[in-house]
């Protein structure tokens, strides 16, 4: 196999897929980061077949979907494959965001690859809503409205920026068009991201392990050991994606948006997609429109700061861990709660869950890690 070796592009192929050194402890957790990207290839191919029949107009756009559902051959299958991939791509970035969180893999020297990992993140929630406006339905329509209003909260300019987004007075034809092009664009942009996500990963440290320690003897390569090990994991989500694309493919959406958008009636309940009610949650629950703007946005980039909140200096602390699992309860009851009316008791319990939210990275993290340093200088007293 010497063209792996000399061949430029397969030489690279092969430093990041064959001869890659791993540690030899890495768990299934680690096997998220390779089906994330098969989501990202699905979506790209599916969305490209997509983009040959959609129709971004206002009064066509709709009933394009629908010729994809209906007289396309395997359009169904494709539109349903995009559909639940993109619903499958956000669960395995929380379960990758997840392990990162609790293996601390945004401590130095991987605290790059964390940075590019929560931009990737980001990008995707737009995306996400950027796709979710196009079959232009009742939640479409109304879902565009609601959140691109949420820039006329920032003071002086905010009508202009949220006109200007539109493209005119309202969502119009140029709003459907630009989040058409944008759709379309970013999946490109992300795949680019991710590419970066791999390189920062290898030239820094590699891969973390659950021992936390870096592996410098027990390492093997990436093929075959590896390749096998994702393959049963990959197996596993292609279950899982053909469970639902094929018996339950509206299991994950809203039914307002099988409705056809009507400017002149509201749906009952503004929601977005299920990945992204937790925010919605915070957004809903502070009162004030510019700072439950401000605190749904400072939910993301939070993210970019733990490495100077989080200073623990021993990677076992069992407090820590358990932190953690009360953190997903948490962020579970804000998804849970998002999706329900603004009414008692739900407004009273997000806001609680959005004081723990923000509480658990802004006080219990710098806290424990004050309290796990100064247990740790105690022993040092002590055993000197």
């Amino acid at each position: 196999m010497r063209i792996l070796k000399y061949n430029i592009l397969l030489a690279l192929l092969n430093n990041y897929l064959v001869d890659a050194i791993q540690p030899i402890n890495l768990n299934y957790w680690w096997n998220v980061g390779s089906l994330l990207a098969v989501c990202l290839i699905i979506q790209i191919i599916s969305g490209l077949f997509l983009a040959m029949h959609y129709n971004p107009d206002i009064d066509k756009a709709f009933d394009s979907v629908e010729h994809i559902m209906r007289d396309v051959n395997n359009g169904w299958l494709i539109r349903y494959t995009h559909s639940n991939t993109a619903s499958m791509f956000f669960f395995l970035v929380y379960l990758h965001i997840g392990r990162g969180l609790y293996y601390r893999s945004y401590k130095y020297p991987r605290t790059i690859t964390w940075i590019i990992g929560t931009i990737i993140f980001i990008l995707m929630i737009g995306t996400g809503f950027l796709g979710y406006v196009l079959p232009f339905g009742q939640m479409s329509l109304w879902g565009a409205t609601v959140i691109t209003n949420l820039m006329s909260a920032i003071p002086w300019l905010g009508q202009d920026i949220v006109e200007f987004i539109w493209g005119g007075f309202s969502v119009n034809n140029a709003t459907l068009t630009r989040f058409f092009a944008l759709h379309f664009l970013l999946p490109f942009v992300l795949a680019g991201l991710a590419l970066l996500h791999l390189v920062a990963l290898h030239k820094t440290a590699g891969s973390s392990n659950p021992s936390g320690f870096p592996s410098i003897y027990d390492n093997i390569t990436f093929a075959p050991y590896y390749i096998f090990k994702d393959l049963i994991s990959f197996h596993g989500f292609m279950f899982v994606e053909t469970l639902l694309i094929f018996f339950v493919p509206n299991l994950l959406g809203d039914c307002e948006n099988y409705v056809m958008a009507n400017p002149m009636q509201t749906p009952s309940a503004i929601v977005p997609e299920w990945y992204l009610l937790p925010f919605y949650a915070i957004l809903r629950s502070i009162p004030n429109k510019l700072l439950g703007v401000l605190g749904m946005l400072f939910s993301l980039l939070v993210l970019f700061i733990l490495n100077l909140l989080d200073e623990h200096k021993n990677i076992f602390n069992i407090f820590r861990k358990i932190s953690f699992f009360w953190f997903i309860v948490v962020f579970i009851l804000l998804g849970l709660i998002g999706q329900n009316h603004v009414e008692y008791p739900f407004v009273e319990m997000g806001q609680i869950n959005t004081m723990i939210y923000f509480g658990y990275f802004l006080v219990l993290i710098p806290l424990l890690s004050l309290l796990d340093n100064i247990i740790l200088n105690i022993k040092k007293l002590w055993t000197s």
